[in-house]
């Protein structure tokens, strides 16, 4: 590479030329007040309905967001007429069964990561979404950004070379209110951040052949930092992720030929850079960003795909879900050992 080489440009079209969805959020939570800005500041999707456990919630949702209807119950939601795609905004722990419900009932459905708590749950869901013939996706947003749409066509063009090395690491501090430290809600880093590195690193090197994990609790019941390395036939990923401390959550790309790097947050829009192991950098220059930024992206894509008539995305398949969520299985099985 030289200085004059040109990093390739996104594919990703302009989230308001979408075609048009009517959305239910299940679980108006912290996240999903994110994905509805994000909806609303950045496309022309339609957020029609809100469904929670109790009803004030749900009313108090809908009148912050200016959304029609509010549902005091999640079955409300998935017989709603009106309602083409559900949002599964839910705990960890509940996504498959909502997932499956909203399914069952005929709905597309979009689910907040990680599409299940293991690759069995996302394996399922995967199954009953094609068995009803309706789309089923994660939304792991950062595959859709613009910005990893390029890393992509890099990684792809081979101008890297044989990749040997995956560096990914997500960590951030919480304090012990936080349902992070919650076991019943699969507390710890592995599913809320780690998630991030696993998907990162399955992108690029694919499955591994080996898993090696350690850890450090952070209480008796749940994992406070958990360290992995995945060795694979063309290369190893080494994974950090912990709710103990916040880190760089930087990740790196190694090549024969080149390295490409993104700083921290590496999961949110923002720059990165390609360097040749004979000198040249060139640099892929974004403004940094937020969820509210980036979080449209998945729906969008969903949009695009539900109205060419296929049931899943072509940017990030179910097969991508499963696969993620079978490394984290395993990253559990060499932690427990």
């Amino acid at each position: 590479m030289t200085s004059t080489y040109s990093l390739p440009q996104s594919r990703v079209p302009d989230p308001r030329d979408a075609p048009t969805l009517r959305w239910a959020i299940l679980g108006p939570g912290w996240i999903a007040t994110r994905f509805v800005e994000s909806l609303h500041r950045n496309t022309s999707q339609q957020v029609v309905a809100v469904g929670s456990r109790t009803a004030a919630r749900a009313e108090q949702f809908a009148l912050a967001h200016g959304i029609e209807r509010a549902h005091g119950t999640y079955d409300a939601v998935f017989t709603d007429d009106a309602v083409d795609i559900v949002y599964v905004a839910t705990p960890h722990t509940e996504h498959r069964a909502h997932a499956l419900a909203a399914i069952a009932a005929g709905k597309h459905v979009l689910v907040e990561k990680p599409l299940a708590v293991d690759a069995a749950g996302a394996a399922e869901i995967a199954d009953a979404a094609g068995a009803a013939g309706v789309f089923a996706g994660e939304a792991m947003w950062t595959r859709f950004l613009p910005k990893f749409d390029v890393i992509e066509q890099v990684l792809s063009s081979g101008v890297l070379g044989p990749i040997h090395t995956v560096l990914a690491d997500h960590g951030e501090f919480f304090t012990r209110d936080h349902r992070i430290y919650d076991p019943t809600l699969a507390g710890g880093p592995l599913l809320d951040l780690g998630t991030y590195v696993a998907s990162f690193a399955y992108s690029v090197l694919g499955r591994p052949d080996t898993v090696y994990a350690t850890r450090r609790p952070a209480t008796e019941d749940i994992d406070g930092q958990i360290s992995a390395v995945l060795s694979g036939p063309d290369g190893h990923a080494v994974l950090n992720t912990t709710i103990l401390t916040d880190t760089p959550t930087t990740a790196t790309v190694c090549g024969r030929d080149g390295t490409l790097t993104i700083p921290g947050p590496f999961f949110m829009p923002g720059s990165f850079a390609v360097t040749m192991r004979g000198g040249g950098t060139v640099e892929y220059d974004e403004q940094p960003g937020l969820q509210v930024d980036g979080l449209h992206y998945a729906a969008v894509d969903a949009a695009r795909t539900i109205d060419a008539g296929r049931r899943e995305s072509s940017i990030h398949p179910l097969s991508d879900a499963v696969a993620t969520l079978d490394i984290i299985d395993r990253i559990r099985a060499s932690i427990s050992a």
